[in-house]
C-alpha cells in the first residue's frame, strides 16, 4: 500500500490486547498506517485483531530488549507510539513481581530511549493506570492525587508514569500519560473479574456450570468501555502540548453490582450461584477507585458514551453468543 504524504504511521505495542485491538480499529478509521508490535511466541494470539490483521503491519519485538525497540522505531519511523504492552494482570504481579517490573516499568524507559535516540519528534502515549492510586488519598482521584500503589503492578505503573513525565520535562519529548480507570469489553481476557463474571453467567445460563467463585465482592471500581477509552488516548496525541489526563466515568460500582446486573440480564438471581473464595482476594486490596475526568472533558472534549449497565449487558450477551455456538457445535 503506497503511503501518501499526509498519512500518519502509528506503532502500537500490545496490539493483540483488548485496548490495542480497539485502538487499531480507531486509527485505521482515521486513515493511519497501523503497525503492531508483538512478542514472538509459539501460539497465534491474533484473536482480537483477526478481523483487521490484513490491514495492519505486524512487527516482532520485545519490551525487555533495548536493541529490538530501537531497531523497530528506526525501521517503522512512526509519527505516534502507543505503549499499551505490559504485564497487566494484578494477581500475576504478585507471583511474578520482577518480570512485571521489567515489562511494565523498565519497558517504558526502553521505548522512550529508542524514541530519543532515533527521532525525538515522535509523539508517545503511555498507558498509566488507576491502580497507581491504590490506597487512595482522596475521592474522586484526579491528575494531582498522590499515588499509593498496592501491588507490584501498581508500583511498576507509577515508575512508567514518572519516567514518561521525566523524559517530557528533561528532553522535550511529546510524551503523555493517560491514567485510565478500569475499562472493559467483550474482548477482555478471562482472568479479569468482569470477564470472569460475564463468562461465568453465560456458562451457568447455558447449563455448563453451577457456580461462580469470586473474591472480594465489595471492592468498588470506576468501570468504563474500552472502545471509549482508546478514543481519549488518540485525542491526547492530537493536542498542541503533551499532558497527563485521567480517563474515567466518574461513577463507581462494586463487584457485587456487576455480578447482580450480569445475572439479572439473563433473569437469574446471583445469590444462588456466587461463592466467595478467599483464594481470589488480593494480599493488599484496593477498596475504592473513582476518577475525575474533568480535565479530559474540558481539554480533549472527551466523554464516555457507553454506560455501566450497557457494558455489563454487552459482555454477557457476547459470551452467551460465543458459548452458545460452541454448545450447538
Amino acid at each position: 500500500m503506497g503511503q501518501s504524504l499526509a498519512q500518519k504511521t502509528a506503532l502500537i505495542t500490545g496490539i493483540t490486547g483488548q485496548d490495542g485491538s480497539y485502538l487499531a480499529e480507531l486509527l485505521l478509521q482515521e486513515g493511519y498506517r497501523v503497525v503492531g508490535m508483538t512478542r514472538r511466541s509459539s501460539t497465534d494470539v491474533h484473536e482480537r485483531i483477526e478481523h483487521i490483521v490484513e490491514r495492519v503491519d505486524i512487527v516482532s519485538g520485545d519490551l525487555l530488549d533495548q536493541t529490538s525497540m530501537t531497531n523497530i522505531i528506526a525501521q517503522v519511523r512512526p509519527d505516534e507510539v502507543y505503549n499499551l504492552a505490559a504485564q497487566s494482570f494484578v494477581p500475576t504481579s504478585w507471583t511474578q513481581p520482577v518480570l512485571t517490573g521489567e515489562f511494565t516499568a523498565l519497558g517504558v524507559t526502553r521505548v522512550l530511549e529508542a524514541i530519543r535516540a532515533i527521532d525525538p519528534s515522535i509523539k508517545f502515549y503511555q498507558a498509566s493506570s488507576s491502580e497507581m492510586f491504590g490506597k487512595v488519598a482522596e475521592a474522586p482521584q484526579n491528575e494531582r492525587t498522590p499515588f499509593y500503589p498496592r501491588s507490584p503492578y501498581g508500583v511498576a505503573k507509577v515508575y512508567g508514569h514518572w519516567i514518561t513525565v521525566n523524559y517530557r520535562e528533561s528532553y522535550g519529548l511529546f510524551a503523555t500519560s493517560g491514567i485510565s480507570f478500569n475499562h472493559e469489553s467483550e474482548r477482555r481476557a478471562k482472568e479479569f473479574v468482569t470477564r470472569k463474571i460475564s463468562d461465568g453467567v453465560a456458562r451457568i445460563k447455558l447449563g455448563l456450570t453451577q457456580e461462580l467463585r469470586l473474591g472480594n465482592l465489595d471492592a468498588r471500581r470506576d468501570w468504563g468501555y474500552a472502545g471509549d477509552y482508546v478514543r481519549a488516548m488518540w485525542l491526547m496525541l492530537q493536542q498542541p502540548q503533551p499532558d497527563d489526563f485521567v480517563i474515567a466515568t466518574g461513577r463507581t460500582h462494586s463487584v457485587r453490582d456487576f455480578v447482580r446486573l450480569a445475572f439479572a440480564s439473563v433473569d437469574l438471581d446471583y445469590e444462588k450461584y456466587v461463592v466467595q473464595d478467599l483464594r481470589f482476594v488480593r494480599p493488599a486490596e484496593v477498596d475504592v477507585l473513582i476518577g475525575d475526568a474533568s480535565k479530559a472533558r474540558e481539554l480533549l472534549g472527551w466523554q464516555p458514551n457507553v454506560t455501566f449497565e450497557e457494558l455489563v449487558d454487552t459482555m454477557v450477551r457476547a459470551d452467551l453468543e460465543r458459548l452458545g455456538r460452541l454448545v450447538r457445535v
